[in-house]
C-alpha cells in the first residue's frame, strides 16, 4: 500500500502523453494555464510516434461522402479546424510539408515529424512551468455533486490526488485491452495484432463511463490495416507490412468469395475481414498492380517497399502463380479451393469487361489479367477502435441524455462519435480535438 500525499491544484490535467494530450497540454500551458499531463508508460509520444501525417477530408461535402453516418458536428468540427492545426504544428517549430492528396477518395494532408512534435509539445509544456508525470497510473476520477474536479493517482508507489479544473482523457483507446476489444467489437477483435502502442488499455474509456459518460456508437468499427498472416507482427512493421495495395487487388474468402468493395480502402477493407470465417482470407494480386501498387509508396514521399518479398521474407503465407490455373495448387492446409478462387476471378474479369462486378468496384475497375498472380494470405490489424466517450464539438464529455460532464474532456483516440464504419485521419482528429479541449480549458478560466 503505497501512502496518501496532500493535494496538488491546476487548471488542466491531461490524462495520456501523446498526440493528442501534449497538443492539449502545450496549447494550454502556452496560454498561460497550469497543466499536469500524467502518462503511464516511462516516455511520451504514445502511437504518435508511428505516425508521419495530418490529413483529413478537404472540405465538408467530401468528408459527408466518406463519413455519412458519423456525427456531423463532429465531422464538420474535424474539416473546419483542420487548417488551424496544421498551422499548430508549424508554430511548434516543426516544418510542415506542402498539402497532397491523401488515399483515392480525395483526402488532404501534411507530411510533417511526427516524432520532433510531440517532444516539442512536452518541452513547451514544461518550459511554460507545466509538469509532466511518468510511469504514473491513474486510479479514478474525483467527483463532487456530478462535476470532475481532478484524478487520483499512483506515482512512484505514493497514492495522492490531484484537482483540476478540466481533465482531459486522451489515453489513446482501448486496442490493448482483450476485455474490452471483445465486449465491444466481439470475439475475433481480441485476436487482432495492434498497430500501436500496447498501453493503450482503455484506461479514458473506463473513466469515462464510470464518470456517466455516454459512448458510442455501437457497431462504429476501428482503424487498422490488412497484414500477413503468420508473420511477427512489431512496431517497425506499421507501414511496411501493411498491405495498402489491396485497394487494387481481390480478396476472397474461405468460401472462396470476394465480399466487399475493396477498392474503398484497405481500412475499410480491414474492418470487413474481421467478420469473415476465422477473420482471415486470400489477397491476390496480377502483375499490373504488383508493378504499380504493391512496388508503390502509400503516399508521397514514402519509402517505397516490396510487400510480396518482405512478406514472403517474413514467412507469411504467400504463393506465386504463373497461370490461373496454377491457383489449384494452393496449399491445402490453408483450407482455400484455388480452382474455385481462379473461377472466380476469370468472372470478375468479365464483369468489369461488360458490367457491374459483384461485390461493386468503384474505382479500380481493371480486371485481374496480367500474370504472374502474386498470392497473401491477409489478416486484419487494429490501430485503434472507433467506439469511445461521445463529446461536442469542444472535447467536453457527453452524458446519454447529450449533456456535458461538468469538468471531463476527451480527445483522440478515447472518443467516440466522430468515426462509424468510415475514417479520415486519426493525427487530424486528436489535433483538432486535442486543440479544442486546451481552449475548453482556457474560456473555463478566462469566464
Amino acid at each position: 500500500m503505497g501512502s496518501q500525499q496532500s493535494m496538488n491544484r491546476y487548471d488542466l490535467v491531461v490524462v495520456g502523453a501523446g498526440m493528442a494530450g501534449l497538443t492539449a497540454a502545450a496549447r494550454a500551458a502556452t496560454a498561460g494555464q497550469s497543466v499536469l499531463v500524467v502518462e503511464i508508460g516511462g516516455e511520451v509520444g504514445g502511437s504518435a510516434r508511428y505516425a508521419g501525417y495530418a490529413w483529413t477530408a478537404p472540405d465538408r461535402e467530401v468528408m459527408d461522402r466518406a463519413n455519412p453516418a458519423g456525427d456531423e458536428t463532429l465531422r464538420h468540427a474535424l474539416v473546419d479546424g483542420f487548417d488551424e492545426g496544421v498551422q499548430w504544428i508549424a508554430s511548434m517549430g516543426v516544418e510542415v510539408g506542402a498539402s497532397q492528396r491523401i488515399l483515392d477518395f480525395g483526402g488532404r494532408g501534411h507530411k510533417f515529424d511526427t516524432n520532433q512534435y510531440v517532444d516539442n509539445c512536452r518541452r513547451k509544456t514544461l518550459d511554460a512551468g507545466g509538469a509532466v508525470w511518468l510511469e504514473t497510473t491513474v486510479d479514478g476520477l474525483l467527483t463532487d455533486d456530478g462535476v470532475v474536479t481532478g484524478i487520483a493517482v499512483t506515482r512512484a508507489g505514493v497514492a495522492q490526488d490531484v484537482l483540476a479544473d478540466h481533465v482531459l482523457l486522451a489515453t489513446g483507446g482501448f486496442q490493448g485491452s482483450p476485455e474490452l476489444l471483445t465486449e465491444l467489437l466481439g470475439p475475433a477483435a481480441a485476436q487482432m495484432p495492434l498497430r500501436s502502442n500496447p498501453r493503450s488499455t482503455g484506461t479514458g474509456y473506463r473513466l469515462g463511463v464510470a464518470a456517466g459518460a455516454a459512448t458510442g456508437f455501437e457497431n462504429a468499427g476501428f482503424y487498422g490495416h490488412l497484414i500477413p498472416s503468420g508473420v511477427a507482427f512489431t512496431d517497425a512493421d506499421f507501414v511496411d507490412l501493411s498491405l495498402y495495395y489491396s485497394e487494387h487487388a481481390l480478396l476472397f474468402n474461405l468460401a472462396n468469395e470476394r465480399f466487399t468493395d475493396e477498392t474503398l480502402g484497405d481500412h475499410l477493407t480491414t474492418m470487413e475481414l474481421l467478420d469473415q470465417p476465422e477473420s482471415r482470407g486470400l489477397l491476390i494480386a496480377d502483375e499490373r498492380v504488383y508493378q504499380q501498387w504493391m512496388l508503390g509508396s502509400y503516399v508521397d514521399g514514402a519509402v517505397a517497399v516490396d510487400k510480396f518479398a518482405l512478406a514472403s521474407k517474413r514467412g507469411g503465407r504467400v504463393g506465386k502463380a504463373e497461370t490461373l490455373s496454377e491457383l489449384a495448387y494452393l496449399p491445402e492446409e490453408w483450407g482455400y479451393d484455388g480452382t474455385a478462387i481462379a473461377t472466380a476471378i476469370e468472372e470478375f474479369n468479365a464483369q468489369v469487361a461488360t458490367g457491374e462486378p459483384t461485390p461493386g468496384r468503384l474505382r479500380d475497375r481493371e480486371p485481374l489479367t496480367t500474370p504472374p498472380y502474386y498470392v497473401i494470405e491477409t489478416i486484419p490489424a487494429i490501430t485503434f477502435p472507433f467506439q469511445g466517450l461521445r463529446i461536442d464539438k469542444n472535447a467536453r464529455v457527453l452524458t446519454d441524455l447529450g449533456d456535458p460532464i461538468p469538468g471531463l474532456l476527451a480527445a483522440g483516440s478515447d472518443t467516440g462519435g466522430l468515426w462509424r464504419r468510415a475514417y479520415a485521419g486519426g493525427i487530424a482528429s486528436a489535433l483538432v480535438f486535442g486543440l479544442a479541449a486546451a481552449n475548453t480549458s482556457i474560456a473555463g478560466k478566462a469566464s
